[in-house]
């Protein structure tokens, strides 16, 4: 179903580009891994804080407002630097298994961190059971990692 536009992905301009140039594929490598280390930071930061390991003078919601920035704005530039990277291997990407499970936990992450993991972080401490923020941040560490794990065998593996 999604074979075609793997195969007109990999055949359009963008990815015949970065096909062929020597400088561009690391440059735009290099702002994703640099977005990357922003992402992952804003959102160990709130997890961490979730298990109550760190930042515990800081309300959890205050901690989790002042990462937000940095989780979306690291995300959008993880986007947009994923494209073009997804559009000169998109053959590789489609045939691999690692790329479908990076696919899906990233879903799944994105979802849970926007829903469930937010509406806890951003809850009053009182009214939360102690046990709840902590599974909420394990759950949160394994989805992430999770999606790191899949990036690391597309590349490894595939």
């Amino acid at each position: 179903m999604l074979l075609p536009f793997f195969q007109w992905m990999e055949a359009c301009a963008l990815s015949v580009v970065f096909q062929s140039s020597i400088w561009l594929t690391p440059m735009v490598q290099i702002i994703h891994l640099f977005a990357l280390t922003i992402f992952a930071g804003s959102i160990l930061i709130v997890d961490v804080r979730l298990l109550g390991a760190v930042l515990t003078q800081i309300p959890l919601a205050k901690v989790a407002k002042d990462a937000q920035p940095w989780l979306i704005g690291s995300l959008l530039v993880l986007l947009i630097s994923g494209i073009p990277q997804l559009t000169s291997t998109a053959m590789k990407q489609y045939y691999s298994p690692f790329f479908w499970w990076k696919m899906e936990c990233l879903l799944i992450g994105l979802v849970f961190t926007f829903t469930l993991r937010r509406k806890i972080t951003l809850a009053e401490n009182a009214s939360l059971r102690t046990v709840w923020p902590k599974v909420t941040g394990v759950i949160s560490i394994a989805i992430w990692t999770s999606v790191a794990t899949g990036a690391r065998l597309i590349g490894l593996l595939s």
